[in-house]
């Protein structure tokens, strides 16, 4: 690693420190008052963070002049490929089979968000889904390429691959703590299945489009029950 490279991962490092310290309390305190407003600016501020981090990562890749090939921001080829296309599907059709179950079902409370903080941060009208949507596809390319891309490229040469890998996992892991020790141990969970896609497929794409597609799907499943209990609540009324 260079001086550049060193540069960038302190920057990394202040800007999830940031994120927790800061970004999330004032989340917290802004949404007692006036919480749609509240989700939106925290979705503006993760994407304004996660943009600048890649433009300056690229930034040093480029003034390195480094393949991008070392990076696996390269598209796989093969049997690698087509086994991407396959766990995109499945992927898909998994959630599509959720978003059935909840339009069919007549008491949406019966589906609970898998995270008790959820409701405070997921989509709750059509317009805020939209947004969600435009986050979600900015953490599925930002966070790929800093989490199992960047920091497995900075960390292999004093690990190995295997175990700069474990580390990725843990710093994204711990990059959601804002989400309680479950969605601690949930994101290490899925960022440990997301960095085997990598590693086997040789590329960050496959990765990418899981980790867009989860956040898709994540926040559609949440805006369908929240819609629904909104729904029997004013029936109610």
């Amino acid at each position: 690693m260079t001086r550049p490279d060193f540069l960038y991962l302190a920057l990394i490092a202040i800007l999830l420190l940031l994120d927790y310290f800061v970004l999330w309390p004032v989340f917290l305190r802004r949404s007692q008052t006036n919480p749609g407003r509240a989700r939106i600016w925290i979705w503006s501020a993760w994407m304004t963070m996660l943009w600048t981090l890649v433009a300056a990562g690229i930034a040093v890749w480029l003034i390195e002049a480094r393949a991008w090939g070392a990076l696996r921001l390269i598209i796989p080829h093969g049997w690698r490929l087509w086994g991407a296309i396959g766990l995109v599907l499945a992927l898909a059709m998994t959630y599509g089979r959720t978003v059935l179950k909840i339009t069919r079902s007549k008491r949406s409370k019966r589906i609970k968000l898998g995270n008790p903080d959820a409701e405070k941060y997921s989509p709750h009208t059509r317009s805020e889904l939209g947004l969600w949507m435009a986050l979600s596809l900015t953490a599925g390319f930002c966070e790929e390429f800093l989490f199992r891309g960047y920091l497995i490229w900075a960390f292999q040469p004093m690990f190995g691959l295997w175990g700069a890998a474990a580390f990725s996992v843990v710093v994204f892991a711990f990059a959601h703590a804002y989400q309680g020790v479950k969605g601690i141990v949930g994101t290490g969970i899925v960022g440990s299945l997301l960095t085997l896609v990598v590693l086997i497929s040789e590329s960050l794409w496959p990765a990418m489009a899981l980790h867009a597609l989860i956040d898709i799907g994540q926040g559609l499943v949440a805006w369908l029950v929240l819609r629904q209990v909104q729904s029997e609540g004013d029936v109610a009324n």
